[in-house]
């Protein structure tokens, strides 16, 4: 017993065993991940369709979160969702928008400088 508080009351001894707990809580922490990282492989080994269609509803739930952003997944989920107004009205906008970028790209491309003063020669 006296051995034993001898090697306990050391300094070098508190070091070492200082050194040991952190080897045993990284070893410890490495299995951790190791696990998770095993079961989510299973998992999506088991049931690849299922596994992403959960992961994704994960991935929206987190986004909204990190971005403060309100919505009901389950309405989402329905087709009824994106028949509003508004959506068919962003649908346009985005269109238009992409429709307006390509127009510039080509006539940039072509050399065109105004739509409407295009230059033709009659016979």
């Amino acid at each position: 017993k006296q051995q034993m508080n001898n090697f306990l009351v050391s300094t070098v001894a508190q070091q070492e065993i200082m050194s040991l707990d952190q080897k045993i809580y990284e070893t410890v922490d490495s299995i951790k991940a190791l696990k998770t990282k095993r079961e989510f492989m299973l998992s999506f080994a088991s049931d690849p369709y299922g596994f992403i269609n959960k992961w994704l509803i994960s991935q929206s739930r987190d986004l909204k979160v990190m971005l403060n952003i309100e919505g009901d997944p389950e309405e989402e989920r329905k087709a009824g969702f994106y028949q509003k107004d508004w959506l068919k009205e962003g649908v346009c906008r985005y269109f238009y928008t992409k429709v307006q970028q390509r127009r510039a790209e080509l006539e940039r491309d072509l050399g065109v400088r105004q739509l409407g003063t295009s230059t033709s020669t009659a016979n």
